[in-house]
């Protein structure tokens, strides 16, 4: 079973109007297949588990209810899911879903940060949750977009433990987030050990648009991805565009589901975001309590059988989409968090 360090991103999953949709939509464009679950195991409940190469990388969900938006959402990896909800209500977030046992798989819960932004966490039970990420067809990445950071800053670092590195001298404010006691020096371009990170709403998105999580995919060439996308019925909401480490997309499938991709200039090599065993990041600040620090890794499984609360980030035109403001890399860029360039 594969473990998860307390707070990284162990599973993602959608919730689509059309499941069998979904699954010829994303089985085309990242080359998954699919097994349907049956009761006490993952995929049960109008589920679908996505493998690429034969491993588990990624749900779809089927929405039983018309009200929840179609999204793409990411799970948190926690040794105690009621300790850390507790946590969470302490820290001013709220809670969306209590701790819920999903079978033998773990237990399954979710929250929503001071800003609105809905996550979940999975405590595992028999199963893991990723079985491959950061190579080409598996995640690879999620960041926060929120319009109050004075306050999501703080929520994320003292319930998860991140260390927390601004971006300098960016026009759009970035903060990448390393776990407790671990990372690259915040400095250093690609900044491998982040493993996620929080952008700004800006001015230039609709007032409308909600605090949310963007979620990116590795894909080993992203301009045919792109093309792909488009092929399919889905719709590029900004085009590919080089950054530093390769270049990327973002992108919405044929359903309304918003995600990115990023094709990195070495796809098979050190991976950036999935490397957990690093030196301490001495200049990254943190508003965790010591008692976060140290914390026991735990080893993490997606929720197969309960449809997830959603936000949706909504439909925007190219130089208003998520993923733009971690993209238009000038200059010194970090993982797919690249400084973004003003449109005018």
């Amino acid at each position: 079973m594969a473990e998860f360090a307390e707070g990284t991103p162990c599973w993602v999953d959608a919730a689509l109007p059309d499941l069998a949709a979904g699954k010829r939509f994303y089985g085309e464009l990242f080359d998954w297949t699919f097994e349907p679950g049956d009761p006490g195991t993952l995929g049960h409940g109008g589920c679908a588990t996505a493998f690429s190469d034969g491993k588990r990388v990624a749900g779809l969900l089927a929405k039983r209810d018309g009200r929840m938006p179609t999204a793409w959402g990411v799970y948190f990896a926690t040794a105690d899911a009621a300790v850390l909800t507790d946590r969470i209500i302490r820290a001013g977030g709220r809670l969306v879903r209590p701790p819920t046992p999903v079978g033998r798989l773990g237990v399954l819960a979710q929250a929503a940060d001071p800003a609105g932004a809905v996550f979940g966490l999975w405590q595992a039970g028999d199963e893991a949750g990723f079985e491959k990420r950061g190579l080409p067809g598996s995640f690879c990445w999620t960041e926060v977009y929120t319009r109050d950071k004075e306050r999501v800053d703080p929520f994320y670092e003292r319930v998860f433990g991140f260390l927390g590195a601004d971006v300098p001298d960016g026009p759009v404010d970035f903060r990448l987030w390393f776990p407790a006691g671990t990372g690259t020096e915040p400095g250093a371009v690609g900044a491998v050990g982040a493993i996620g990170g929080r952008s700004v709403i800006t001015d230039a998105f609709p007032a409308e648009m909600p605090g949310h999580f963007l979620i990116y995919f590795a894909v080993l060439d992203c301009d045919q991805t792109a093309e792909a996308v488009v092929r399919l019925g889905g719709r590029v909401t900004t085009p590919p565009f080089d950054i530093e480490s390769g270049r990327m997309a973002a992108l919405m499938d044929n359903q309304g589901a918003a995600f990115a991709v990023l094709a990195e200039s070495d796809p098979y090599g050190q991976r950036y975001g999935h490397r957990y065993e690093q030196e301490r990041v001495p200049e990254a600040r943190s508003t965790v309590g010591q008692e976060l620090v140290g914390q026991e890794p735990g080893s993490q499984e997606p929720p197969g059988s309960q449809e997830p609360v959603r936000q949706e980030a909504g439909r925007q035109e190219p130089e208003t989409e998520p993923g733009q403001n971690a993209g238009r890399a000038r200059g010194r860029a970090w993982i797919g968090r690249g400084r973004a360039e003003d449109r005018r």
